[in-house]
């Protein structure tokens, strides 16, 4: 096995078979969030938007665990590496023997230390992911103990009601999930409105949107100072409230909701609850209120974009797979 996937003595450097999830890594990790942020579409198909900002964090991972995979390993060995793993993957390991014979201690060391170094990278994220995601729900678990003790329970608003005095709706996703509105805000909103936002609040729930939001948490915690952690922090969270808007407009009007907005926009919510109103009301108001063209050529080029970038990781395995290429 040592010659299967070991070296012939010297000192080897990695070949052009690095190159690939490299250039993937810059294009997904720093070219293409700049380009997004600066791009006015998004806001008009925020689904669509939050899906490319979802393919890039997954094309970041993919390539950077390749890279480590290949940086350590010339490019023979990477070649017969990835032959070695498909035939163990295709076979669910059935195979995997006649390419061990001395089993896996006659696997070179080397090659252990560039497969444990690729399977870090999708680990660590999965840690923090399920870190932010448990660190939020210990607050909304808390905060949630908190509305049993001073809230009541409104079946005909399958709500919540706090007692307040500022207008104010939010929810807490998560399985125990709820809506919560303030009592100042049914005292100033008219009930198509108090509709609005609670429609737009349980979008939020129905959309499982603190997933994404705990996503983008890991990335700023692992790839700290790349611009698609920096962006996707501010960038996800505005277009998730568009979505939710999106989706409540289904069931009421759009002046109902702008209006509503405007009255809960300095509305107060724990920053692991989904606001209704906020900072982004202004923005998201405008955008209710202004008539969306009917065709626009953009969502187009988003789709081919979107299609590049999902097809680049497969031509990166193929590239590292194809027998008879040296570096």
């Amino acid at each position: 096995m040592t010659e299967l996937l070991g070296y012939s003595g010297g000192l080897l450097v990695p070949g052009h078979h690095v190159l690939p999830p490299l250039t993937v890594a810059l294009v997904a990790g720093v070219l293409l969030p700049r380009a997004l942020a600066r791009s006015h579409w998004a806001h008009r198909t925020p689904r669509l938007a939050l899906t490319v900002w979802t393919v890039l964090g997954l094309s970041l991972i993919t390539s950077v665990s390749l890279a480590a995979l290949q940086v350590p390993l010339p490019t023979a060995s990477s070649h017969r590496l990835s032959r070695f793993t498909e035939a163990c993957i295709v076979s669910g390991g059935a195979d995997c023997g006649p390419l061990l014979p001395n089993g896996p201690a006659g696997v070179d060391t080397r090659v252990w230390a560039a497969l444990v170094a690729a399977a870090a990278v999708p680990a660590v994220f999965a840690v923090a992911f399920a870190r932010e995601l448990l660190s939020a729900r210990r607050l909304r678990l808390r905060h949630a103990e908190l509305l049993r003790l001073v809230g009541s329970r409104r079946p005909e608003l399958r709500a919540t009601v706090l007692e307040h005095d500022t207008p104010a709706v939010y929810c807490l996703p998560g399985r125990a999930s709820q809506v919560v509105v303030s009592s100042g805000a049914l005292e100033v909103l008219t009930g198509q409105q108090v509709t609005a936002v609670l429609e737009h609040e349980r979008a939020h729930i129905a959309g499982r949107h603190h997933l994404l939001v705990a996503a983008t948490g890991a990335f700023g915690v692992i790839f700290r100072g790349l611009p698609l952690a920096r962006l996707a922090h501010t960038e996800v969270a505005l277009l998730l409230e568009m979505a939710a808007d999106d989706r409540a407009l289904r069931r009421c009007s759009r002046d109902a909701l702008a209006t509503a907005l405007y009255a809960v926009a300095s509305g107060q919510a724990p920053h692991m609850a989904f606001a209704a109103g906020g900072p982004s009301a202004v923005l998201r108001m405008r955008r209710i209120l202004t008539p969306q063209d009917t065709y626009s050529p953009t969502p187009r080029t988003v789709f081919v974009a979107l299609s590049a970038a999902a097809a680049l990781t497969p031509l990166v395995l193929a590239c590292c797979s194809v027998p008879g290429i040296t570096g």
